[in-house]
């Protein structure tokens, strides 16, 4: 898979090490930046990311600021796009199956390197598990998308 990454200021020593756990994982990744500890606009960052997911460019994204709640807030915004802000491993592995999330959000204040690393690899392995009832509540969601995101 093609995994676009971006942080903000706040989220950027944490993202190396994200990298470097989807390298290990046999992921290709773009990094869309920061690469300064500077104050930066978290939604520079979180658009271009859900972006690439959204148009199919990237598989899916992982997004990491102070903590994650603005980043996840941009990212949701574009359609297509279904950013879980995650901070355990349950939410990790039940938002991949129950809610086929295609964008990670988390937040280097709240959680250490650690158990962010472990998050990212639950939720880069597991799979929807295309179940009807979740397939039903997902289209419910697009439907809401589309009602407010026209198609041109």
């Amino acid at each position: 898979m093609k995994i676009a990454v971006g942080a903000d200021h706040a989220g950027v020593r944490l993202k190396d090490g994200i990298i470097s756990v989807i390298k290990d994982l046999g992921h290709d990744v773009v990094d869309l930046g920061c690469n300064c500890t500077e104050s930066v606009d978290y939604p520079d960052y979180a658009v271009p990311v859900a972006e690439m997911v959204a148009s199919g460019e990237a598989d899916r994204g992982v997004l990491i600021c102070g903590t994650g709640i603005g980043m996840s807030i941009a990212a949701n915004k574009v359609p297509g796009v279904r950013c879980a802000l995650v901070h355990d491993l349950f939410s990790a592995k039940a938002t991949r199956e129950h809610n086929d999330t295609n964008v990670l959000a988390m937040g280097e204040r709240v959680i250490g390197p650690g158990l962010a690393e472990e998050i990212a690899r639950v939720w880069l392995s597991t799979e929807f598990s295309q179940g009807e009832r979740h397939i039903g509540r997902l289209g419910k969601v697009s439907d809401v998308e589309h009602k407010y995101h026209p198609a041109p």
